[in-house]
């Protein structure tokens, strides 16, 4: 059987069930092991699949390109977001040196924030002044100012980030995909939520139920470079190749 004839039968039967072991291929196509990952190498090359450990997934992503400002997110789920913000700020530990991204539910984090010793840099002047008025030690990068999501970007401010190591950072995401990972519409924006990352002993992204599925046009970070903090998953599929906790 040729390759491209194998690799209609796989694309069918992937996504007609959603997801396929390595032995349910061999056994359809009578191939064997190495040829079926070889096979769904080429697939997800080509972005047609998504591979796991073990198998296949279909791709079911929508694309979005649309940016809503801060007035019109912080309407959206605001109880998810509200669970969402608890849980990770109780992961925030004495001593730690913290960033916290611009985003609606990043800022509600700052309400449940623990009395601990803990620093933070912010890139969302709207944050940094709540964190000041708790009384902690807060930075602000250099940059300019993008007044839809009311953040610091930019060069300047990933050479500022660029300064810095992060024990925990906490980010937010418009769009979460198993074909693009984490993804931003403003290219400016993906490069300091990546530099963050990079420079995070851990990186946690938050992210309600909605942002599944999504991708927006900019990748910051792939699935498995990241933990990602969610109300609710309904799609399993996630669970395999992201490090997930469900608050709800």
């Amino acid at each position: 059987m040729l390759s491209k004839e194998r690799h209609s039968i796989i694309l069918n039967e992937v996504n007609a069930k959603k997801s396929v072991t390595i032995g349910e291929l061999c056994e359809l196509l009578d191939a064997s092991e190495s040829t079926i990952r070889r096979d769904l190498k080429a697939l997800a090359d080509e972005g047609l699949l998504v591979r796991v450990h073990g198998g296949a997934i279909a791709l079911s992503d929508s694309f979005s390109f649309v940016e809503y400002d801060v007035e019109e997110k912080s309407k959206l789920f605001t109880e998810e977001k509200q669970a969402i913000a608890r849980y990770a700020a109780s992961l925030i530990d004495d001593g730690d040196f913290v960033f916290i991204d611009a985003g609606t539910t990043t800022e509600k984090m700052i309400d449940y924030l623990p009395e601990k010793r803990v620093t933070f840099v912010t890139n969302a002047f709207i944050h940094a002044k709540k964190l000041a008025q708790r009384g902690f030690k807060v930075f602000i990068p250099a940059g300019k100012i993008k007044l839809t999501t009311e953040s610091i970007v930019g060069a300047e401010c990933v050479s500022s980030i660029k300064s810095y190591n992060f024990t925990k950072s906490f980010l937010g995401a418009n769009g979460i995909s198993l074909s693009a990972g984490v993804t931003t519409p403003d290219r400016n924006e993906a490069s300091v939520k990546t530099a963050v990352i990079n420079n995070s002993k851990t990186a946690y992204v938050l992210a309600d139920h909605s942002k599944f599925d999504q991708i927006s046009s900019v990748t910051f970070a792939q699935l498995s470079r990241v933990k990602i903090i969610t109300d609710k998953i309904d799609d399993e599929r996630y669970l395999s190749v992201a490090n997930i906790k469900e608050v709800m």
